[in-house]
């Protein structure tokens, strides 16, 4: 069956305290919006982002990186139900599911979105929704359920009695519904609670009423059900998405010398025998391969593509860039908007000046097979190395070079004899 997706993204973020949309603060360098769109990849048809505040923002970003996502304004922003009534008219005449998430859950797994529908789907349901069990539940959503534990209600934390605000099951804030079943809900739904706002929780209240199936599926690993609401909330979820790559990395082969002190994004692959050293931070989306070598102090911004057998040492930054099988840069150097060949070598304290900042534009390096570059060199792109060329140490490239030569920019040495000792 076709499922389209609701993403609720139009709240303040007041505790950030922030210019920026919460959606928009990033865990290695990816916004939170991302995270939760990326997890609907595979499930979803189309996806209904409602923005509200910085709706600019976040409207120009979801609608340039998501070709099958569109924004739906909500203004005012009259609570949660009100914000997925914003999406009705585009889902006037569709037959088939929708599901409802925060857009604040970046640990939110497909695989586990995937397992919510197949529950929803064995159930008959037409309205499911995902929660999980907390030990201190805080300001969720209680999950109530019936005597002969069905699901009864979610009740907001701030409307719970004492009895109610003892429940440890929580309202994760991701929603299944049968579309056709459920959608005549947003049109009736009413403001009779503490904050005076459209709850998106009521309709379950309300699909109970009209004799519909609702279930409640329990989410197994209660980090998923982390919301960003803080720059605590913040750093957590990059510890948590930080601590289930490293483990994922290391049971398929790849070597953390210091898990505590390393940080690699969901979005990097790494074949199996490489060895990732000390205090590196890879950000993005990058794909590293096997027998390499990346640290200690190595930075990784993201685009990055480095093939077997590589070294990226100690004080290395690596951005855009493509990376043949056997080269290495051992220290101090940048390497930025890059295309290296194999078997290359790059000397300590090497740049790659990629960026003009007269025009703004960068610019590409370009270095062919078995290219070796001599220390302290600047190669200002746009610049291409041929084959087997060397760059004597201390160089400034600002020209295309052949094949096999030797490229070389240097003062003449001046040696002034018992200079010291007159002075």
């Amino acid at each position: 069956m076709e499922i389209k997706s609701v993403i609720l993204a139009a709240g303040k973020g007041t505790r950030m305290k922030s210019d920026t949309a919460k959606v928009l603060h990033k865990i290695f360098d990816k916004p939170i919006i991302a995270y939760v769109l990326d997890s609907t990849k595979d499930i979803t048809s189309e996806n209904f982002v409602i923005v509200g505040h910085h709706a600019d923002d976040v409207k120009a970003f979801v609608e340039k990186n998501y070709r099958n996502a569109k924004t739906v304004l909500q203004s005012p922003q009259l609570g949660t139900g009100h914000a997925v009534s914003m999406a009705c008219p585009y889902l006037e005449d569709f037959e088939g599911q929708v599901i409802i998430l925060n857009g604040d859950l970046p640990l939110m797994r497909s695989e586990s979105l995937k397992k919510f529908i197949d529950y929803h789907n064995s159930k008959n349901s037409d309205l499911t929704i995902m929660s999980t069990i907390l030990d201190d539940p805080a300001s969720y959503g209680r999950v109530i359920r019936e005597a002969d534990n069905s699901l009864k209600s979610i009740v907001e934390a701030k409307d719970t009695t004492p009895e109610q605000k003892a429940v440890k099951e929580i309202n994760v804030g991701v929603y299944l519904l049968n579309w056709r079943k459920i959608k005549a809900a947003f049109s009736q739904l009413t403001t009779n609670n503490a904050q005076g706002e459209y709850y998106l929780t009521d309709i379950i209240e309300w699909g109970k009423k009209n004799n519909l199936n609702v279930h409640a599926f329990i989410l197994e690993n209660s980090d998923e059900s982390y919301g960003i609401n803080s720059r605590k909330d913040l750093a957590y979820a990059t510890k948590i998405m930080n601590e289930r790559k490293l483990n994922s990395l290391m049971d398929n082969g790849v070597t953390i010398v210091d898990p505590s002190s390393t940080w690699i994004s969901e979005d990097t692959e790494i074949g199996t025998d490489t060895t990732i050293y000390p205090f590196t931070y890879i950000e993005g989306k990058n794909k590293i391969g096997k027998n390499c070598k990346i640290g200690p102090c190595a930075h990784l911004r993201g685009d990055v593509e480095i093939d077997d057998n590589c070294k990226i040492g100690n004080f290395v930054e690596v951005k855009k860039s493509k990376i043949g099988h056997n080269t290495n840069a051992g220290h101090l150097s940048y390497i930025g908007d890059s295309e290296l060949g194999s078997h290359i070598n790059i000397g300590a304290g090497t740049i790659t000046a990629n960026f003009d900042p007269i025009t703004g534009t960068k610019s590409k390096t370009v270095l062919k097979d078995n290219v070796k570059i001599g220390s302290n060199t600047v190669l200002v792109a746009p610049v291409e190395i041929g084959e087997g060329t060397n760059i004597g140490a201390g160089s400034v490239i600002t020209k295309n070079i052949g094949e096999w030569a030797l490229g070389l920019t240097r003062a003449p040495l001046r040696v002034i004899a018992g200079w010291v000792k007159r002075k």
